[in-house]
């Protein structure tokens, strides 16, 4: 059996976790704090809100599974972690959310594959 030195399910369900927590949360702090806004977020921000919270979700429940497999300490720290990747990526990049359009359904297919053949 190979082990890697990289836990790619943490990873994956980091990124999934802090893109979509920036991409559900990210017009409402732009409204609110006049930064700037892009087209979708902007135009379709359902969809923006939407595809955010089923990132949230998907990393959630890999959290959930992982704290049932028998490791809650790396469970904790998806949700820290992907809070602090959150903060990082809407904060100092504030027009950050528009690529995370793209970014979080990517990293969320990438979780959802290294967890079906873990």
């Amino acid at each position: 059996m190979v082990v890697s030195a990289i836990d790619y399910g943490l990873l994956f369900a980091v990124m999934t976790f802090g893109w979509g927590l920036s991409l559900a949360v990210y017009r409402h702090l732009a409204e609110s704090l006049h930064w700037p806004m892009g087209a979708v977020q902007r135009e379709y921000p359902d969809l923006a809100r939407v595809l955010g919270q089923a990132c949230i979700v998907v990393a959630v429940l890999f959290c959930l599974w992982r704290t049932y497999a028998g490791y809650p300490l790396s469970a904790f720290m998806i949700l820290v972690f992907g809070l602090a990747w959150s903060a990082f990526w809407t904060g100092f990049l504030r027009t950050g959310a528009q690529s995370a359009l793209f970014l979080a359904p990517l990293a969320a297919l990438c979780l959802a594959l290294r967890w079906m053949f873990w």
